[in-house]
């Protein structure tokens, strides 16, 4: 029996994605409504997520298990993209499983070849071919379809077929084209062209068969894709309480499901405290007080620390798994966005005056720039030299820009001291680089932390005014995500949290128990 080849696929772009995320936040209605959910949820006791003890699993509890996260990921996937679908010609990446597949799918031909052209024909395989398109004809039916439901199942009776095949008097031309007939009535019109060849087709017998199998799984493909847009307004209404069950069912079958989540909020949770207790010993009036950790900064600071995520080293946290590839195009263009701004200081700090108030120049390095620093986030990228590249291109039209308008062109010093510093900003400890990073960073912390963060968008902090458009996208996308995930997860993040302060004691320099209960409630 033929393998099916269907796979999820996404097709969304870069540009895509902003869009994708922004139909999700629908479904919680306001971005500012998770505050208050993360609120009611630490508080409620009733929506505190629960897991069981730790047992041995059976293999169907496993399979069971793995069900659930793949509806949970199709489901998300279809909530959080407009553009999702199933592709049955999106191959796999998987080069082991794609040369088995390829090879069951011909061995599978070539015997059925072989059983029609034995005198007498053979028809074991024939038989469990027809009897498979036998059920997806049927799974195309609607529940009223009787009539055509009646047709099917009197014209492909197996176990006729069977006896027939016994007597050898099998009439598979004859059964062939009644399958083509029907897929004809039951095909969607961007079919009708194929349905079409497969009516005229001259080929033997075994080659139509094969084609009919492949336009079937179109078909099915087809119906599947119909499905997912009637299904997606419902998904994007209960997407919330859906993905949270799904996710709650797996955790009681898994307790170890929230490891890395509890790994990465108390990270988030250490930082922030020794950040609190440093600045409180700076300040006279915090003498003799303790200090108090809000879930809020902390949750804050933990979606801080996705935007540096190292993907290759640290597993991403398991509330976040199904938008790792978002999250991941975030921060591709968001430390693209940070090297383009780190040149355009440097190069405007380094000329200075002549250039300054020329916006069609400022634009023309920037799209120069950020074309040239377009992939960096691949193994393959050779950063030095693009960024010699760079260095070259600038000087040559800054040079082009200073000529139109009678100024000197650069010295020869002034070029190299440009390119010194420009190819200077790989280095982690590059003033004009941590100056980036630490103005980007504020700019997130404010619209993690602001109740109504689209009204910050385009507040971005002095010394980010060139990449002012791409920090507006890509900070519409991030809290867009942010705000959907914490609608889901809050209960889990809650829990995590309250055991991390309250159960195994709260962190060096953070208040007791009943004290921090209290700052818990307020916020």
């Amino acid at each position: 029996m033929p393998l099916n080849d269907e796979k999820p696929t996404s097709t969304s772009s870069a540009e895509d994605t902003g869009s994708d995320v922004e139909s999700s936040s629908e479904v919680v209605s306001d971005l500012d409504c998770s505050r208050d959910s993360f609120n009611s949820d630490f508080s409620s006791k009733h929506c505190t997520p629960s897991s069981s003890p730790p047992k041995i699993l059976s293999l169907d509890e496993v399979m069971e298990s793995a069900r659930d996260l793949f509806n949970l990921k199709i489901s998300h996937e279809i909530v959080m993209n407009p553009s999702f679908h199933m592709d049955v010609n999106n191959r796999p990446q998987n080069r082991l499983f794609e040369a088995v597949r390829d090879n069951m799918h011909k061995a599978f031909w070539d015997m059925l070849r072989e059983e029609l052209n034995d005198d007498p024909p053979k028809y074991q395989f024939a038989i469990k071919l027809l009897e498979e398109i036998r059920e997806i004809l049927l799974s195309f039916l609607n529940p009223g379809a009787n009539r055509m439901r009646t047709q099917i199942t009197e014209v492909l009776d197996m176990d006729l077929i069977r006896q027939q095949a016994d007597n050898n008097a099998v009439d598979i031309q004859g059964l062939a084209s009644f399958i083509i007939n029907t897929m004809g009535k039951l095909c969607a019109p961007v079919r009708e062209g194929e349905i079409k060849k497969l009516r005229e087709s001259s080929d033997n017998i075994v080659i139509l068969l094969k084609e009919i199998f492949r336009v079937i799984e179109l078909m099915r493909v087809d119906s599947i894709n119909f499905s997912i847009e009637l299904i997606r307004p419902l998904l994007q209404k209960y997407s919330v309480e859906y993905e949270r069950e799904k996710f709650q069912k797996i955790l009681d079958e898994t307790p170890t499901a929230l490891n890395h989540t509890t790994a990465w909020i108390q990270a988030a949770m250490e930082e922030v405290s020794s950040a609190t207790v440093t600045m409180e010993t700076k300040t006279d009036h915090g003498a003799g007080k303790t200090v108090v950790l809000s879930p809020f900064q902390i949750l804050n600071t933990a979606f801080l620390h996705i935007l540096r995520w190292d993907y290759s080293k640290n597993p991403i946290p398991e509330t976040l798994v199904m938008d790792e590839s978002r999250l991941q195009e975030i921060k591709w263009q968001l430390n693209q966005s940070q090297a383009v701004n780190e040149v355009m200081l440097i190069v405007y700090n380094t000329v200075g005056e002549p250039i300054q108030g020329l916006a069609s120049l400022s634009d023309r390095l920037k799209r120069m720039i950020s074309v040239l620093l377009d992939g960096m986030h691949k193994p393959d990228f050779k950063s030095e030299e693009s960024l010699e590249a760079i260095s070259a291109q600038v000087c040559c039209e800054l040079n082009k820009s200073l000529s139109e308008r009678n100024y000197p062109a650069l010295t020869s010093e002034v070029q190299a001291m440009l390119t010194g510093q420009i190819c200077s900003i790989t280095q982690k400890d590059n003033p004009i680089r941590t100056l980036v990073e630490d103005r980007v960073q504020q700019y997130f912390t404010v619209l993690l932390s602001d109740p109504k963060p689209l009204t910050k968008l385009e507040q971005v902090p002095a010394g980010l005014t060139p990449i002012k458009a791409e920090l507006g996208l890509i900070g519409r996308k991030f809290i867009s995500l942010v705000n959907y995930n914490r609608a889901i997860y809050g209960p889990f993040y809650a829990d995590i949290i309250r055991k991390l302060l309250f159960s195994n004691g709260p962190p060096a320099g953070s208040l007791p128990q009943n004290t921090a209960q209290d700052s818990v409630s307020q916020d």
